[in-house]
């Protein structure tokens, strides 16, 4: 029951808060990866495609929620700088885990191109002031949470791409918001959990 129910206000989301689908052209297997289990596991086929798409600089990019760092060093095969935002301890959605920060750093050493900060969002956006082509936001998937770490994002940086938009209704209505009140173009690439992107 409790799963239909889940089903049944996914569907009410996906409906109310409507993103359009985004089409890649190409994919794209990344050059270096990592070996680990992850929820963004299928996405790293598609962020050449979108920095491509979208005429994306490839400067710098900033990651809100790095976990142990699947998807930082998908970027880090884009952008001359790649810059890691996590409190590196989990929260409700993906479980505590303990002080990962020091194995996540460990293992991400040999790409020198990725810098990690132990850090809550909410810490860092209120003293970075910087501008970033590209940005990805994965944190708790609160509304809340997603819209105001989004919200910065997406104001900070000219392409913000928001992971679980298809697991996490919160997720979507945040993303769909934020592209409402910010006047930008959204879309929602509907695979591996969902990846909404604002540009």
């Amino acid at each position: 029951m409790r799963n239909l129910k889940s089903q049944l206000k996914k569907l009410f989301f996906r409906k109310k808060f409507y993103l359009k689908t985004y089409k890649p052209l190409k994919k794209t297997v990344p050059e270096k990866t990592i070996q680990l289990t992850s929820a963004w596991k299928g996405l790293e086929l598609i962020i050449e495609d979108i920095l491509n798409q979208f005429n994306i600089d490839k400067g710098n990019c900033i990651e809100f929620g790095v976990e142990y760092g699947f998807s930082a060093v998908v970027f880090s095969n884009y952008f001359k700088k790649v810059t890691g935002v996590d409190t590196f301890i989990g929260d409700k959605h993906s479980a505590h885990k303990g002080d990962h920060y020091d194995q996540t750093k460990k293992a991400l050493n040999e790409f020198k191109n990725i810098e990690l900060f132990k850090s809550d969002y909410r810490d860092w956006i209120q003293k970075d002031t910087n501008q970033y082509d590209f940005a990805h936001v994965d944190i708790v998937h609160d509304y809340k949470e997603t819209y105001e770490c989004g919200l910065w994002a997406v104001r900070h940086s000219k392409c913000c791409i928001f992971h679980d938009t298809e697991s996490f209704p919160e997720v979507r209505r945040a993303v769909f918001d934020i592209a409402k009140n910010t006047g930008k173009e959204v879309y929602n690439y509907p695979y591996h959990n969902g990846l909404g992107i604002i540009v």
